[in-house]
């Protein structure tokens, strides 16, 4: 069990029968007569949904603790994406809902830790952000101004603004939550002696 008011990022609870993972927490304390409360905002683990919920400060909940295991995705079939645990070469299907967004990251043979309950997969960890090469854009301009933006297309399909020095070929980073350009990777070379 857990206060209410000790609630964070990343615990997982166990609200009427259905597991949920805490995305914000915020605790506000009351004044006077008016008591505290805190604002969670929560994602079902098996249907994908947010819930904002408030909680009472004292309030008790069920805190469920997940078994994490870093695993290799594979491939893609229908509504399931598979999995291997590189140790057992076990594959297992996790539901798009588990993924969310982050599907259009995933790339053959990338290390990913999937959070089980019970045996069943429930989610995935993603990184923060992926590294992921430009296939197509425009040829490089150099500017003065560094906040003019074109469009490129990634190895993943995917489509977005990046910098006008970015050429094809190029690897940049992208971040997972908004799908938005960070930054070009640069490949450190090796000297020659």
């Amino acid at each position: 069990m857990i206060s209410a008011s000790d609630l964070k990022m990343g615990v997982v609870l166990r609200l009427d029968g259905e597991l949920y993972k805490v995305i914000t927490s915020e605790y506000h304390a009351g004044g006077g007569k008016m008591g505290g409360v805190a604002h969670a905002k929560l994602q079902n683990l098996r249907t994908g949904t947010f819930w904002e919920r408030r909680f009472r400060p004292d309030e008790k909940l069920e805190k469920v603790e997940l078994e994490r295991v870093t695993m290799e995705y594979i491939y893609q079939e229908g509504d399931d994406f598979y999995f291997m645990n590189p140790e057992t070469f076990e594959q297992i299907p996790v539901a798009r809902q588990a993924i969310g967004t982050a599907e259009k990251f995933l790339q053959p043979e990338m290390q990913i830790p999937v959070e089980f309950f019970e045996g069943k997969p429930v989610t995935i960890i993603f990184p923060e952000f992926v590294d992921l090469k430009i296939t197509t854009t425009a040829q490089p301009v150099h500017t003065q101004q560094d906040n003019v933006l074109k469009p490129a297309t990634l190895e993943n399909g995917m489509e977005l603004l990046v910098s006008q020095f970015i050429k094809p070929g190029e690897s940049i980073r992208v971040d997972v939550q908004s799908g938005k350009y960070l930054e070009r990777v640069r490949h450190d070379e090796k000297k020659k002696p």
